[in-house]
């Protein structure tokens, strides 16, 4: 009887489909830190094991407790998301109805013009 090759590794996995599709080396090393955190999260089960429910409690959780940024979060659904579809295959169904993290409130800072004028007029020196 020959022998058996273990299951290969769910993060070998997502790296092989991630260098597959010429993906950046920085994305995939995003991704694949996203797939261990998602994984360390739910005590290290199988993403195969798990599905929509256990990756909006992932998301919400980083949004609620995590407090990251909206880009943040959107990244880590974006990597579990590649897991699912592109590595395992599997269809998660419609939508992820996750708590979102609030987007920036950045607000640029712009001078009115009366402002500009004020600090025009007390500049000295040549033109």
């Amino acid at each position: 009887m020959p022998p058996t090759t273990p299951p290969r590794k769910p993060l070998d996995l997502t790296r092989e489909t991630l260098q597959t599709q010429h993906y950046s080396i920085r994305t995939e090393r995003a991704y694949l830190n996203w797939v261990k955190r998602f994984i360390l999260f739910h005590n290290k089960r199988h993403p195969k094991e798990m599905g929509s429910a256990e990756i909006e409690t992932f998301v919400t959780h980083l949004a609620v407790h995590g407090k990251v940024a909206a880009s943040t979060q959107n990244q880590a659904l974006s990597a579990l998301l590649f897991l699912y579809r592109e590595v395992l295959k599997q269809d998660l169904g419609l939508a992820i109805n996750a708590v979102r993290a609030r987007p920036s409130q950045r607000l640029p800072t712009v001078l009115t013009r009366e402002e500009a004028q004020q600090i025009l007029q007390r500049l000295t020196g040549t033109h």
